[in-house]
């Protein structure tokens, strides 16, 4: 069965009825609106209702925030010098010990024994330098009697030779003289050259005595490396090696036994960029700020779970020499106190340094600063009500406002509240508030750190080393007062 198409005519006659009712009905809705129009309908609408303020002009100092890492200023590893087993470790693991405190000794009785030998080997040496000076008292007196026996027959020879002028005496007698007189010449000789070896002697019992006296030296201080003494205070570690083991010492590969980290003071490192490394040298040839290197600028740390503020302070103590080729940071190191042992090395801090002087910054709330793209942007009222949208730069926050570098004047009048409702150009209803500063951990101004309040960070000799002389060591130390081995 087909279906029957309608003619085309009739279809277009359709839309064309619909079309014509339709414009009938929004002309008939369009003259009844306008029917109902009265004055109070086309009055203006309200102007918008805004809160503003003129920014608050506080004296700051913008503080830079870093994040830095606590680090021990001194780290030892404690080996032995010598090699032995090791008979005991005398110290509790994670303690805090002590300069000169014995942690660990190594089985003496090896080192006993070579003390014992090198000293009988000064004795001896010390014998033999007694009988070579005997030797050279014998050998003196030789070659005295040697030259007075010499001067004795130079005389006879003398007179025999008169008496043989005179043909008093017999040629035979001149002849005896001359040999006696020859043979005692020869045993002057002798004697001076007995007295030499003699001489030679000495020098070289003295020489045996020097060695003797370093061995013995060398051999009292291997047995006193067997007590291996803390280097520096500060806290331990654990026990690498337990009692009972073998224990290699005086090389590179010496068995480490445990370790040892300084903690008060301490340090915090921390990198800073380029940009801020550019700031802070442009600030010092302007005069406004001294950079780290030449005085030492105050900082402030605060640990991972401290929110409350930045309770720890300190000063930068070292700049480094060159930025690092690879990341484009420069290191730089605070010194810190840590008498109450709360900070622990390898901990993460936030740093702040300060990164302006103190000067007068202008402050607005966050919440007035709007965002165009790039731009940011903030509106205000001029003096006839209508708003004006200026553009500003930002800088960071400070008593829980945000710092207006450029494109605010201190009399601007903000808004910061009902900001949505009003538009350039718009006339709103002003309600004049004041922007109350919040309260800033930090302080608003600072001073380099004085010479007198200078952390002492003194460079002293380890615990485990003695000295000849005392003279510039403290004479009460542990490490001075140690008890001498037998």
């Amino acid at each position: 069965m087909r279906t029957q198409r309608k003619p085309l005519h009739r279809v277009r006659s359709v839309f064309a009825m619909a079309f014509v009712c339709h414009s009938l009905l929004l002309a008939g809705c369009w003259s009844s609106n306008k029917g109902l129009s009265s004055p109070k309908a086309s009055a203006e609408k309200p102007k918008p209702k805004v809160s503003a303020a003129t920014p608050a002009i506080l004296p700051i100092v913008e503080w830079d925030e870093f994040v830095g890492r606590l680090e021990a200023i001194e780290t030892v590893q404690v080996r032995s010098r010598v090699s032995g087993y090791l008979a005991s470790t005398n110290f509790d693991e994670g303690k805090i010990v002590r300069r000169g405190d014995i942690i660990a000794v190594i089985d003496q009785r090896p080192f006993q024994a070579e003390v014992s030998r090198s000293r009988a080997s000064l004795n001896e040496a010390e014998a033999r330098l007694v009988q070579a000076k005997a030797l050279v008292l014998q050998s003196q007196a030789d070659a005295q009697q040697s030259t007075i026996h010499r001067d004795l027959t130079k005389k006879q020879l003398d007179r025999n030779n008169q008496l043989n002028k005179q043909n008093a005496t017999a040629l035979q007698d001149l002849e005896i003289s001359q040999a006696e007189f020859a043979q005692a010449e020869a045993d002057v000789v002798v004697a001076s050259s007995r007295v030499d070896s003699a001489k030679s002697a000495v020098i070289a019992a003295e020489a045996s005595i020097s060695v003797a006296q370093a061995g013995l030296q060398l051999a009292e201080l291997n047995l006193t490396y067997t007590e291996i003494r803390a280097p520096i205070d500060g806290r331990i570690s654990s026990r690498y090696v337990t009692e009972g083991n073998l224990v290699s010492g005086g090389t590179n590969d010496a068995t480490l036994l445990t370790t040892i980290v300084s903690l008060d003071p301490i340090h915090c490192t921390f990198d800073a960029d380029e940009q801020t490394f550019l700031k802070y040298s442009q600030l010092s040839r302007d005069g406004r700020r001294s950079i780290d290197r030449d005085v030492r600028n105050p900082v402030y740390v605060a640990l991972s779970n401290e929110h409350d503020g930045f309770p720890h302070q300190g000063y930068i103590d070292f700049v480094d020499n060159r930025l690092n080729e690879m990341t484009g940071t420069i290191r730089e190191r605070a010194i810190l106190p840590n008498d109450r042992l709360e900070l622990t090395p390898g901990l993460f801090a936030r740093v702040r340094l300060p990164g302006s002087p103190r000067y007068e910054a202008t402050l607005i709330p966050d919440k007035a600063i709007g965002t165009d793209q790039a731009e940011k942007f903030v509106l205000t009222v001029d003096s006839s009500n209508k708003v004006v949208r200026k553009v500003v730069t930002l800088g960071p926050m400070s008593h829980g406002l945000r710092i207006i570098r450029s494109g605010l004047a201190s009399e601007d009048r903000v808004i910061f509240s009902g900001n949505q409702r009003a538009k350039p150009g718009m006339e709103v209803l002003v309600t004049m508030e004041k922007i109350v500063p919040g309260k800033e951990v930090l302080p608003d101004d600072y001073e380099p750190v004085s010479p007198d309040q200078l952390l002492s960070n003194k460079r002293v000799r380890a615990g485990n080393v003695e000295f000849p002389s005392a003279s510039t060591e403290d004479e009460s130390h542990p490490a001075r007062t140690a008890r001498t081995l037998p």
